[in-house]
């Protein structure tokens, strides 16, 4: 197959995993192009909180995350993993010095918030408590001189310091001579028909236009999971429709590349999610998390400080979960999964949120995330934006909340009014729900919405060894083919906070270190 041009690697994928592997592989001397199918960069990886999971000591590390995969990802992978997070502090630091920018740990954190007089810290060891758990900490990008996101990420839309995190990388990737272009979507991969070795891409512009690109050492795969792909979603996960939060660029593009090529996968379950509101705008293609509560950790529910507003019921009226688990964000998604056999429903996809106007004016109770060029969505202050388009609905009394909802008025205020009384009890007795979250709907108008299942990423994807090569069904490396980030992620059963930016950082300085000291190939 006649290629256009050659170079020595292509990254498919500009988000951290991409942009990671790219450096490493142009600061080892091979020249390196990163294609993204998106016309603005960062992927998810710039809507996410910005926070790399780093660790203290390896083997501690390694027993935690052991744990956490449930025997479903190899030792030797999960090892790599706990040994490189273990390194990503002072690498975070040293990619900062592109632009002077002022990287703090979450231990250096909460002592500023402390001395501002700040009663909420960021957790500081693992989400649950298991061996280990305590060698865990973030690294985080606060500052970047200069950088105004908006202006420089405009349709970046999430979490504060995603964008600084990916501005310290970009800046990386662009002072290391890496070609970046946008709009441009990896279509297949080439390789030699009878080894199946990777020698290239087939790629389609910006103008529709085809052609094929030639690898002299390798590809790697960087380009996200399958969130936006709803045809995978309903063959993969259990529940249906699961609602995507962000990245409608990631349709499983590298999954299925990599399967062409006989890719084993793993983990194609697993999602990092919780329940959020559909907009009634339908050509909005995002679902819309609730707020973002800070983690707690199991058996320390007592330094909980922030109000919970609203209490979830399934769609009979009745409430069947903590609304605020751990680690809402990851975990929540899973009891919005269930099936009942005897109606044939998902009786709780979608559930019904429930607050009253206390709750209503505590703060924003859902948050818009994309990062695609020309969409935005801000959540207003008062939740008051919401109730005028209809994604919350308004009532005087429980009773015409619930016929708005099409829910039993009885079960409803029955619900609400055994709620209200744990509440008082100061114990939510039904699903253990932190004391201190726990707050009463009392005063009207109440509000309601259908909340679904919602995932922020997929974790599942080609399998992929310590060199993060993609191997086969027959446990064979796929040659010249790497994977980075969360496509394929090593996570397993259980997420870590700041799980996958940590991965793209070290699955990512893996491959582009070890695609690019392979002997090229001639094109």
């Amino acid at each position: 197959m006649k290629s256009e041009e050659t170079w020595d690697v292509i990254v498919i994928g500009f988000g951290h995993g991409g942009g990671i592997a790219a450096l490493n592989a142009a600061q080892a001397g091979a020249k390196t192009l990163i294609i993204e199918k998106s016309t603005v960069p960062g992927g998810l990886s710039i809507c996410s909180y910005g926070a790399v999971r780093s660790a203290h000591d390896p083997d501690q590390a390694f027993a935690y995350l052991q744990a956490t995969n449930g025997g479903r990802t190899p030792d030797d992978v999960v090892r790599t993993l706990a040994e490189g997070m273990c390194g990503l502090e002072a690498y975070v630091r040293e990619l900062a010095r592109i632009n002077n920018a002022r990287v703090i740990t979450s231990v250096e954190e909460n002592a500023e918030r402390q001395k501002a007089g700040d009663p909420y810290r960021r957790q500081i060891r693992g989400n649950y408590p298991l061996p280990g758990t305590d060698t865990f900490y973030h690294t985080s990008v606060v500052d970047v001189p200069g950088l105004d996101a908006r202006k420089a990420y405009p349709w970046a839309n999430g979490a504060p310091n995603g964008p600084k995190l990916f501005k310290v990388v970009h800046d990386n990737v662009l002072a290391a001579g890496v070609e970046v272009r946008m709009g441009t979507a990896a279509l297949r991969l080439i390789a030699d028909p009878a080894t199946r070795e990777v020698r290239g891409v087939t790629v389609k512009d910006g103008s529709g236009k085809e052609h094929h690109i030639a690898a002299r050492r390798g590809v790697v795969l960087a380009c996200g999971g399958f969130e936006g792909n709803a045809a995978m979603k309903a063959q993969f996960l259990e529940t249906h429709p699961v609602l995507n939060a962000a990245a409608r660029n990631n349709t499983g593009d590298g999954i299925r590349m990599a399967q062409d090529l006989g890719a084993a996968l793993w983990h194609m379950w697993h999602v990092h999610g919780a329940y959020g509101f559909r907009h009634t705008d339908p050509t909005y293609p995002y679902g819309m998390r609730v707020k973002r509560f800070p983690d707690w950790f199991p058996g320390a529910d007592d330094q909980v400080k922030l109000k919970m507003a609203w209490i979830l019921l399934d769609q009979s009226g009745k409430r069947f979960m903590s609304e605020y688990q751990p680690y809402t964000q990851d975990t929540a998604v899973r009891p919005l999964s269930h099936f009942d056999p005897v109606t044939q429903r998902a009786t709780r996809n979608p559930a019904y949120m429930i607050c009253d106007d206390i709750g209503r004016r505590l703060y924003p109770l859902g948050k818009a995330t994309s990062n695609d060029e020309g969409l935005r969505y801000d959540w207003s202050d008062d939740n008051l934006k919401e109730v005028d388009n209809g994604i919350l609905k308004r009532a005087d009394t429980l009773e015409e909340l619930a016929a708005l909802l099409g829910i039993d008025a009885a079960a409803v205020t029955s619900s609400v009014a055994r709620w209200n009384a744990q509440c008082a009890a100061g114990r939510d007795e039904d699903h253990q729900r932190p004391a201190n979250s726990m707050l009463p709907i009392v005063q009207a108008p109440f509000y309601g919405a259908p909340v679904h299942a919602v995932i922020s990423n997929t974790q599942g994807g080609p399998v992929h060894d310590t060199h993060s090569r993609v191997i086969d069904v027959y446990g064979r490396p796929i040659p010249r083919l790497y994977a980075a980030g969360e496509l394929g992620s090593s996570f397993g059963h259980l997420y870590l906070s700041g799980g996958n930016i940590a991965e793209c950082f070290v699955t990512g300085r893996i491959a582009g270190r070890h695609v690019a000291q392979l002997a090229p190939v001639k094109t």
